[in-house]
């Protein structure tokens, strides 16, 4: 499989595929593609459906087969970046939910638990993430610009929980209340920032999705 990404910051990721080779993806995502491709809705058993249920993504993903040579292209659903990883033993990903964009079938995405549950009950990304392992190549997306950073053994920093895209497998998750009782009332930041803590890198996002609807539900009209 070869791929190009194109059209940021409105960006899609173009797939050349051989005879018998198959993409997996979320419904929805795929934008446009040579009519050699075959689809074929799948749940992959009840246990995985539900886990991405609740992961946040839907139960049921979508497998496109090349019958021969050719052209499949998979969309954003926002503004932003889309990126490729590598996924095979020594490289493993978490991922926050709606971040799968589409990968190879070689690529397993399985719920990833997070230690401490304080880490998904005040995270803006949720008690269960996304863990992606296997063999193959992903595309994850993020919404607006991406800046990610190397973390060192114990290296730690804090995030807003809605700017977490994603880390690798080595870097933990926790979260860390914010302190004085003014800050946490008049500070607009909430309860609670994301610590992220290496060895790994990690990925962040400047305009998340929430963030951008947070803000357009504030100037809507109020119904009587």
């Amino acid at each position: 499989m070869r791929y190009e990404i194109v059209g940021e910051p409105y960006p899609a990721v173009v797939c050349h595929l051989e005879a018998g080779e198959a993409m997996r993806t979320e419904k929805g995502s795929m934008a446009w593609m040579d009519p050699v491709m075959t689809m074929e809705t799948k749940g992959g058993g009840v246990k995985k459906a539900l886990g991405r249920a609740m992961s946040g993504e839907s139960m049921f993903q979508n497998i496109y087969t090349a019958q021969k040579p050719g052209m499949i292209a998979f969309g954003a659903s926002f503004p932003g970046k889309i990126i490729p990883l590598q996924v095979d033993a020594q490289h493993t990903y978490v991922v926050q939910k709606m971040a799968f964009l589409a990968s190879t079938m070689g690529v397993e995405l399985s719920v990833e638990f997070r230690k401490k549950f304080g880490s998904g009950l005040f995270s803006g990304e949720g008690f269960i993430m996304q863990r992606l392992s296997g063999n193959g190549i992903v595309f994850i997306e993020c919404d607006g610009e991406l800046v990610d950073y190397d973390l060192a053994a114990g290296q730690s920093m804090l995030v807003d929980s809605g700017n977490v895209v994603g880390f690798t497998g080595g870097v933990t998750m926790d979260v860390e209340r914010i302190r004085g009782a003014k800050n946490v009332l008049f500070g607009g930041e909430g309860l609670h920032n994301t610590k992220v803590t290496g060895p790994g890198h990690v990925w962040l996002q400047t305009m998340p999705l929430a963030n951008i609807v947070d803000v357009i539900a504030a100037h809507l009209p109020v119904s009587s």
